[in-house]
């Protein structure tokens, strides 16, 4: 039976995992938390991501206190370079005709990638997809970033509840889920390898409608929800509002920190706002609010881990997509456990 996942489950090392956003990374070095290392970043001059653990391999100190130079990096402890490979270039305090020791060089991740205005690492070999967006390069659509959030959590369980459309009329009752529907309409989950999708309609109260005020619509309308989901804790959420039209699309990105905290990066995608700057901040506090609704309960879950065996927990047919994520993760886990280590 497979066990619990928790945040350091060795396991997913072997899958992509959201670093930062791409726009946080300058020629400056910038360090970043995943599964309890720290990671040093930066843009080299050709605009490439560079990224390798921020420890230098002679007295381990943190490279992301030191200062970019050429597309590489010099530690601020005694000024060791590193070219944009990690491999060392120059001792100061050997002289300009050492011998740099073979060891002399940076841990390098399996691997480093941009997408949707994200950046993912893998630490090691990933049998993961690399992570996509829906409507990534539609210009159709205006992007607003919420806040990083981080909090004490399960990144499963955080999945788990992102997917979780039966708690929307208690956990959120103070922002939408007072005049939402309690009955989860019947829905399929279709499966791709490590991903899957599911998508279903349900009356929902739109508040956001500017024609519901002026009398033009009732408060009352009719919405499609799409779930789309990629091991090991990436998901996409496409509304589309079928009365007022429009479509909102919501990214929620997990960074599992350390054993008991997660990152939380959260992006929304609208063609409906008629570019107001307005309508998007309230849309983005909105959501600041919904993901606070959830963290004040998530936060407390005594043990930090999904389970994984489905014999553990009581499931019903409103929990095919939470049922299905706990078979993928269970598929990704064994997958990793025969891929190669660094």
């Amino acid at each position: 039976m497979s066990q619990p996942l928790r945040n350091d489950d060795p396991s997913l090392r072997h899958a992509w995992h959201p670093l930062c956003r791409s726009s946080d990374v300058a020629t400056t070095p910038r360090s970043e938390g995943l599964l309890g290392e720290s990671w040093v970043l930066w843009r080299d001059p050709t605009g490439e991501v560079r990224a390798f653990r921020d420890q230098c391999p002679h007295r381990l100190a943190p490279l992301s206190l030191g200062q970019c130079e050429l597309s590489g990096i010099r530690c601020g402890y005694h000024g060791w370079r590193f070219d944009e490979s990690g491999q060392c270039v120059e001792i100061p305090a050997l002289g300009h005709d050492a011998v740099i020791p073979p060891r002399a060089r940076l841990s390098a991740p399996a691997g480093v990638m941009e997408s949707h205005g994200m950046v993912f690492l893998a630490p090691e070999t990933p049998v993961s997809p690399r992570p996509s967006l829906s409507v990534d390069g539609d210009t159709s659509f205006t992007r607003g970033d919420l806040p990083v959030l981080r909090s004490r959590a399960c990144a499963g369980l955080l999945a788990d509840n992102f997917l979780d459309v039966a708690h929307f009329p208690f956990v959120h009752a103070k922002t939408f889920g007072a005049d939402e529907e309690r009955e989860v309409p019947p829905y399929h989950v279709e499966r791709d390898g490590l991903t899957f999708s599911a998508s279903y309609e349900h009356d929902f109260a739109n508040r956001e409608d500017p024609a519901v005020a002026s009398g033009l619509r009732p408060l009352i309308q009719r919405r499609r929800l799409t779930y789309r989901y990629t091991a090991p804790f990436h998901l996409e959420l496409a509304i589309e509002f079928l009365d007022a039209g429009g479509t909102n699309v919501i990214g929620f990105f997990l960074t599992p920190e350390d054993g008991e905290t997660v990152r939380i990066y959260s992006s929304l995608w609208r063609d409906d706002l008629d570019g107001s700057s307005e309508r998007m901040q309230a849309a983005i506090d909105f959501e600041v609010e919904v993901v606070e609704e959830d963290l004040a309960l998530q936060s407390r879950y005594e043990g930090l881990s999904l389970p994984l065996d489905p014999t553990i927990e009581l499931h019903t047919r409103a929990d095919r997509t939470t049922l299905e994520l706990r078979r993928v993760l269970a598929d990704f886990v064994d997958l990793a456990s025969s891929a190669p280590h660094a």
